[in-house]
């Protein structure tokens, strides 16, 4: 009987990744939550050519970074859970923002496979991609898919099938350079894990040593229960303040800039446009609102905008309810005489109702701005930019939103 292969899918939201988690299980599922979270957890078994497939939908996210809910609980999946492989499912139409989660992927040291799926979308963006060059620069199989359609479900799960049972020759491990003087320190940081803890293989070592410069809390927690934690967190210090000193930057952002430059160097190799310099108006407005200068100050203004819309323009029909209110409030006083039950009518019903009433256009206002900028995707925008920012307080960029 043929071992049973326990997957993982992994990739952005949007992605498609549900898409392809259906057409691989099709009504094989089950759904649940994900242990003391409310985060949905799903499910599921594929069958090809004898083998049993596990299927685990992993939330969406763009990064393995624990800053969110989703991320952790996908990290720690494929961490704590060690899945036969990964299948990473990529939006073919945004390579360079879903690439980034595969480079983090790659640094786990796991087996992959790269579902490139939504191959449709990118040809009609005159977008061509060499997804067999592609395979052998990363050193994962990439294998073109559009999940609404369910093309390419069977070459998926051949692939999956042939690297579980490592019958596949495109498949190895590369490590992804991030420069001579940061490939040194990681070095020296995962040494010093290895020598506190000799059960940590070669690959996991780096990879926290990785996300230790990235200044993962998560990491740094698991760190502050190993014996040798003293002379890792010293050799840390000592790294950071090397990087910054010889780079000019902190090594959370140096090592974000070293994984984008490895895959726009993939994709200078393997990306064609057949419409010559044709862009798109959403990419062309991204490099505006996305801008590391412009960016803020235009979140700023759109910020003050939203404000002077709301209590400036919500001056005229507050206005125009309290003067109503007002007329209606004479008119029905003017129906009854002097007492107790004009005045709980007046004063109190008709006064009450009117003085909460009066905010409704700058509610409505408000909330209409802040739909605007979810459906036009602005709001993930403003995630983006606020970031870093939000990070000194220990925050996700996202968590801006509620505030």
């Amino acid at each position: 009987m043929a071992k049973e292969i326990t997957i993982a899918l992994a990739g952005n939201p949007n992605s498609g990744k549900t898409t392809i988690f259906n057409n691989l299980t099709g009504a094989r599922q089950k759904v649940g939550n994900w242990p003391g979270v409310t985060v949905e957890k799903k499910e599921g078994t594929a069958i090809y050519n004898g083998s049993t497939i596990r299927v685990v939908d992993l939330p969406g996210t763009y990064s393995l970074t624990a800053y969110s809910q989703e991320e952790i609980i996908a990290r720690n999946f494929i961490i704590e859970e060690k899945p036969d492989l990964v299948v990473n499912v990529i939006d073919a139409s945004n390579l360079e923002r879903n690439l980034y989660l595969s480079t983090q992927l790659i640094d786990l040291g796991v087996k992959l496979v790269f579902a490139l799926n939504m191959v449709d979308q990118a040809k009609s963006r005159g977008q061509m991609i060499n997804h067999e060059q592609l395979s052998l620069l990363m050193g994962v199989p990439f294998v073109p898919t559009v999940g609404t359609k369910g093309r390419g479900t069977r070459e998926l799960l051949e692939a999956i099938v042939k690297v579980a049972e490592d019958r596949e020759s495109i498949a190895r491990h590369i490590h992804i350079h991030y420069g001579q003087e940061m490939e040194e320190e990681i070095e020296k940081l995962q040494g010093s894990i290895r020598s506190a803890e000799s059960s940590v293989d070669e690959h996991h070592a780096r990879w926290m040593a990785i996300k230790l410069l990235e200044n993962d809390e998560e990491v740094g927690k698991e760190i502050g229960k190993k014996s040798g934690k003293k002379a890792i967190l010293n050799q840390l210090e000592q790294s950071n303040a090397h990087l910054q000193k010889i780079l000019g930057d902190d090594p959370e952002t140096l090592i974000a800039d070293r994984r984008y430059g490895f895959i726009h160097g993939a994709l200078k190799e393997t990306l064609r446009h057949t419409r010559k310099d044709r862009r798109y108006l959403s990419d062309q407005v991204d490099t505006v609102l996305t801008n590391r200068l412009l960016g803020f100050p235009i979140f700023i203004f759109f910020i003050w905008a939203m404000f002077q819309l709301t209590f400036k323009v919500g001056e005229y029909p507050m206005a125009w309810i309290d003067a109503g209110v007002g007329l209606f409030a004479g008119f029905v006083g003017g129906l009854m005489g002097e007492g107790l039950l004009r005045g709980l009518v007046v004063d109190g019903i008709i006064s009450g109702v009117g003085g909460v009433a009066v905010f409704l256009p700058n509610i409505f206002i408000l909330f209409f701005c802040i739909a605007l900028f979810e459906d036009t995707g602005y709001m993930a925008r403003c995630a983006f930019i606020m970031d870093k920012v939000m990070h000194t307080l220990g925050l996700h960029g996202k968590s801006f939103i509620p505030m």
